[in-house]
């Protein structure tokens, strides 16, 4: 048997914040959406598939402390995709991580940007090559997974 992930589906609690957040950072199109009262949502995708489901039924802000979601990573091409995030996300004010581009860990040559959504959901762009010869933000650990 052979898995491989669907989409991804994330409690929200503004809709229109976040439909408009991901549409701008990840350039994702609607695919789907529904205003019923106490049942909003949104199915975001990319090139016709399914990548990411919004819920509007959260109050509040993330949990970090508690168990669940550690971060949600998305790939992309190459480094240069990563830095066009990352200005998107510096426009729209988002809370960075680690002030930019980082590599994965001390020496990898892969890496990326480490964000959060308007609810606090914590996010990643990486590339799998590009981030050579970048400071690592914690020494000796993996930086997706410190943040």
């Amino acid at each position: 048997m052979s898995f491989q992930t669907g989409h991804v589906g994330l409690n929200v609690s503004d809709l229109d914040a976040s439909k408009d957040f991901y549409r701008k950072v990840f350039g994702f199109e609607i695919v789907g959406e529904s205003a019923g009262q106490g049942r909003r949502y949104a199915f975001l995708g990319q090139d016709g598939t399914l990548v990411l489901t919004l819920w509007q039924q959260s109050e509040g802000r993330f949990a970090t402390g508690v168990p669940g979601l550690h971060h949600l990573s998305f790939q992309v091409p190459d480094i240069e995709a990563v830095r066009r995030a990352e200005t998107v996300i510096r426009e729209l004010g988002a809370t960075l991580h680690h002030d930019g581009v980082v590599p994965h860990g001390e020496g990898a040559s892969s890496g990326g940007v480490f964000f959060e959504d308007p609810d606090g959901i914590r996010l990643e762009i990486y590339a799998p090559a590009g981030a050579q010869g970048l400071t690592a933000p914690t020494p000796g650990a993996p930086t997706c997974g410190f943040f």
